[in-house]
């Protein structure tokens, strides 16, 4: 171990440009045996692990890592399954220059950080490969629990579930399970057959997934509440916010996450509304993080002429990952910072020409350390655009059955619960986006995973 003095870090092959966006295909290979070895031999196996205290999973990074330059597979296949319900998703889509990558005792040191996500993916799918799978109990108990959203945070809770020996019936809208891993996150990130992967181990350690079944519409919530030990709501957030622009409502004005929904059924060959295709159009992306990076890269892939990104901040600044932004720009996208909308401009008919912009300033940090957006007189500029998309964050979507089953929220429309992840009705239990506002998925994970063990005692002890 510690051989970062003698090997530079290497990150996965990733397809060119020009070749990786004619298609929705993932760009990253895995890597190979003796290149995730070398890698992994870097580590300097910290006393008191960064990457393992950042990482919300609290994933035993220094040890599998350690496996993995000893290429005991098995080892690291065991240690990362064990506290991360899908390493292999967490590995391609994390930030991890955010999180345990940017906590590195080497990237503080003034080197380069381990790939710690590469590694991660490398170890499952070598696994899968060598017929490894993962463990769930042997015999289950009569105890069982309903899940409601099979996103991040269900799948989490649905795992370790199952690996408690309690019977889950997961309960899913889309025609496919998955949520925003499904729906949300284009397959050039993480192909979908890879999520697929995971909920079939699900079901055969037992789990029933009901898709097409919306709480609410398809089954009543107090009729699971009744008929299950617990309930699981892991519903995310699904409404994107908007920017209260003049204009905002035209033709051609789309929200991030119903243009990638739309997007992926297209893909998929489901039903889909076809006012979202850009091909042939001038598209705007107003937003800088992960999501406004997938709206440029999809609308690339998707055949349009041009794409900007508009930021009110500048470029340190931006919130995403900094391998999305590379790979967005690597692409063909163009990003103009410091500019804030001001107004969607339309034509007679009501349809997007352009969005007038204003420049800006940042000055000096608000109470979270971050500065603040100064708009600069008189600076206004307009960028011509065919279709905007806003991908500004996400809010909760609260539907009837909460409030009509005693299941509080706060004015954020966040479901309240306990640090059990419990809600104010006894036995029903909450995480994700829809508990602590849009966040990521491996947070998600984490909610699912404190979720089942406190469900695990109430219902064995």
């Amino acid at each position: 171990m510690q051989n970062f003095t003698k090997l530079e870090r290497i990150d996965p092959f990733k397809r060119g440009s020009n070749e990786r966006k004619n298609d929705f295909k993932e760009i990253y290979e895995i890597f190979k045996n003796s290149e995730a070895a070398a890698q992994a031999d870097r580590c300097v196996q910290c006393g008191d692990p960064y990457c393992h205290n950042k990482c919300p999973l609290h994933n035993y990074i220094p040890q599998w890592l350690r496996g993995v330059a000893k290429k005991d597979i098995e080892l690291s296949f065991k240690l990362s399954n064990e506290t991360n319900p899908f390493p292999e998703i967490t590995g391609r889509i994390c930030p991890q220059d955010r999180l345990c990558e940017g906590d590195c005792t080497l990237e503080q040191d003034g080197y380069s950080a381990i790939t710690i996500g590469s590694i991660e993916t490398y170890i499952s799918e070598t696994g899968f490969k060598k017929g490894l799978r993962p463990e769930f109990a042997d015999e289950m108990s009569d105890k069982k629990v309903a899940i409601v959203g099979s996103g991040p945070a269900g799948f989490s809770c649905a795992t370790y579930l199952l690996r408690a020996g309690i019977q889950v019936e997961m309960f899913e809208k889309a025609n496919k399970p998955g949520g925003l891993l499904t729906y949300g996150i284009p397959s050039f990130k993480l192909e979908k057959e890879v999520v697929f992967r995971r909920f079939d181990y699900l079901t055969d350690a037992g789990m029933k997934l009901h898709l097409n079944s919306e709480v609410g519409k398809d089954v009543d919530l107090q009729d699971l509440i009744e008929n299950f030990d617990a309930v699981f709501i892991g519903i995310g957030a699904e409404k994107s916010k908007k920017a209260n622009l003049s204009g905002e409502n035209g033709k051609n004005v789309f929200l991030a996450i119903e243009f990638l929904r739309n997007i992926q059924q297209k893909h998929f060959q489901e039903a889909y509304d076809k006012q979202y295709e850009v091909k042939g159009k001038n598209v705007v992306v107003i937003g800088g993080g992960d999501t406004a990076m997938d709206c440029i890269r999809t609308s690339l892939r998707e055949g349009a002429s041009s794409v900007k990104c508009l930021y009110r901040r500048d470029m340190i600044n931006m919130p995403g990952s900094r391998k999305e932004f590379k790979n967005a720009k690597e692409e063909g996208a163009e990003f103009i910072f410091n500019a804030s909308p001001k107004e969607v401009l339309l034509n007679s008919e009501g349809e997007v020409i352009g969005i007038e912009m204003l420049k800006t300033l940042l000055s000096q940090k608000d109470a979270t350390g971050r500065q603040r957006v100064e708009i600069v007189d008189d600076s206004e500029f307009r960028v011509d655009a065919d279709i905007v998309i806003f991908a500004l964050g996400f809010d909760q979507v609260n539907p009837n059955y909460l409030s009509e089953n005693g299941i509080e929220t706060n004015k954020w429309g966040e479901l309240v619960a306990n640090s059990d992840r419990e809600c104010s009705k006894q036995f029903v239990f909450t995480g994700g986006d829809c508990y602590r506002g849009s966040d990521l998925v491996v947070t998600a994970a984490e909610d699912g995973k404190v979720a089942a063990r406190s469900i695990s005692k109430k219902l064995l002890l």
